[in-house]
């Protein structure tokens, strides 16, 4: 694969992708673009070309923007980092500030003005942030006023990162960057960008250790929507969009940013995405489609059954964790529609396995997203009979390029992307998450999958929560440990401890039950709603 034509100035990002020998296979059949291309542009300027200029874009912190003054916003904060910061094209500009317009609008600034963004959230700290500052030789970062302090931190420890500007993340224009741009003309000459250069380096969640920042062109921001939000949720502009996932995910950035802007439809952005908020929103806003994890959906539906209206909602697409077969059920009883379980991966940038609004089953990951192969294979990369479990592997429009790191290696096979899940794919070509690779539990010989217990136990009226492990053990090598919050007025004793171990040997096979039962007031959690597992295990 060769590359397109560049516009970046600073080499940097180009210089750090991987060799081409440890790249997947691209799958780019029906995403054609052009050799120059501004993902910015296209989701803003763009749009009011179109015709869009008097709808309704964004939606947060008491205000509604049209895409004319999203347009007209950018355009003048990508003067003030050009002209006032001295921005090149090629830099990297890392983001700092919850979901926020503010935040929306400084991304596809920085975009235009040919830079490369790092979007990250509130809940990083001092020694977090200079990770990724000098892994990606971050120049500038935009800061939310009210968040300065760690990022001020940083700065003092990192000699790379040349500038720090404050911005209104409350969108009153009260702060350096905002009171730069309100000088500026509302037309701006974006970069020319060419469509394979970098426009994003997504860092990866979770990640113990030494973070990697997955490369992430032009092209691909618009391949995700042009690729599942078209194919799978049939994004209109009459859509009003709601969410839990930071921005600063990949998720989050699709679902919440991308998708919307692309179809001249509404995102709403909460700071606090908590599910009273997002009901809040959804009820207000009439919202269409919601982005959140299955531990939300289980709020909602409690809120369902004191009177909340969400019946607004065409689209619920649960991702982040696996939907346990529970939930749907209930959401299907509840809304009767479907709730779109999905798997995606920042290396992938968003979802490339989902259930369909017409093709949908429990328990279940569904199908590949169009333009994407998926196969399930061994440790030697052949590819395992159906109805076993293996490791996932998947291809397509998108795929992983890590930023100077040998863990490419690792991530990639013959072409493929070794997602780090083990799944399992049925007769009919549907696929089923088993468990994330290293949440295989191994007990006594047997292959037992962390979820499938979790969902059996989900499926108890006593449970309201609950995350399982693998916990060492002298005899086994390893026993199931549940780890379960109650719902209100539950007492967790011996009793029900039984009551649950009997249960779950009732609903699936007996040697999964957890012989081990720790009741807890709650779970540690990412600020997008996934427990943290590892947190449990250590």
């Amino acid at each position: 694969m060769k590359l397109g034509a560049t516009a970046h100035t600073d080499t940097f990002t180009r210089d750090a992708l991987p060799p081409l020998e440890q790249w997947p296979d691209f799958l780019l059949d029906g995403f054609d673009y052009p050799d120059h291309l501004n993902a910015g542009v296209e989701l803003t300027d763009a749009m009011v070309e179109r015709g869009f200029g008097d709808r309704t874009a964004l939606i947060g912190n008491g205000r509604q923007r049209t895409y004319k003054e999203l347009t007209d916003w950018t355009n003048r904060l990508a003067h003030a980092l050009v002209e006032d910061l001295g921005v090149k094209p090629g830099n990297r500009i890392l983001i700092r500030s919850a979901n926020n317009p503010a935040m929306v609008a400084c991304w596809l600034a920085a975009t235009k003005a040919g830079a490369v963004v790092v979007n990250t959230m509130p809940m990083l700290r001092a020694a977090e942030l200079k990770k990724y500052v000098e892994k990606a030789q971050i120049q500038f970062a935009l800061c939310d006023t009210r968040l300065m302090e760690e990022m001020e931190t940083c700065a003092a420890e990192c000699d790379v990162l040349e500038r720090v500007v404050g911005f209104d993340g409350t969108s009153n224009h009260d702060a350096e960057l905002d009171r730069l741009a309100l000088e500026k003309p509302v037309r701006f000459e974006a970069v020319q960008t060419g469509r394979d250069d970098v426009a994003l380096l997504g860092f990866t969640s979770g990640s113990t250790g030494e973070p990697k920042a997955t490369m992430h062109f032009h092209r691909d921001l618009l391949i995700i929507a042009d690729g599942y939000a078209r194919d799978v949720l049939n994004v209109v502009p009459e859509d009003i969009f709601v969410g839990s996932p930071p921005l600063a995910f990949t998720f989050g950035l699709g679902g919440l940013a991308i998708f919307p802007l692309r179809f001249g439809a509404t995102a709403t952005l909460l700071e606090q995405a908590t599910p009273p908020n997002m009901i809040e929103i959804i009820e207000k806003y009439r919202a269409t489609v919601c982005f959140t994890a299955p531990t939300a959906y289980r709020v909602m539906l409690a809120a369902m059954e004191e009177g909340a209206d969400l019946s607004s909602l065409r689209a619920a697409v649960s991702a982040g964790e696996t939907l346990p077969k529970p939930v749907y059920d209930d959401w299907m009883a509840k809304t009767g529609k479907p709730m779109l379980d999905g798997i995606g991966a920042t290396e992938m940038l968003h979802i490339f396995i989902s259930n369909r609004f017409d093709d949908h089953r429990p328990a279940c990951t569904g199908k590949p997203v169009g333009g994407y192969e998926a196969k399930v294979v061994d440790d030697e990369g052949n590819t395992v009979p159906d109805g076993e479990v293996g490791r996932l592997a998947v291809r397509g429009p998108t795929g992983c390029r890590y930023l100077n790191d040998d863990r490419q290696a690792g991530y990639v096979t013959d072409g493929w992307n070794i997602t780090g899940d083990s799944f399992i794919r049925d007769a009919d070509g549907y696929f089923h998450f088993a468990a994330r690779n290293d949440d295989m539990i191994v007990s006594a010989g047997y292959n037992i999958a962390g979820p499938e217990v979790e969902a059996a136990l989900l499926a108890h009226d006593a449970v309201s929560e609950c995350a399982v492990i693998g916990a060492p053990d002298a005899e086994r090598g390893h026993i199931v440990e549940a780890h379960i919050v109650l719902n209100a007025g539950v007492v967790g004793d011996a009793a029900l401890t039984r009551a649950l171990q009997d249960h779950v040997k009732a609903t699936i096979a007996p040697y999964k039950y957890p012989r081990s039962i720790i009741f807890a007031q709650s779970l540690p959690k990412t600020q997008t709603g996934k427990i943290q597992r590892f947190r449990l295990r250590s």
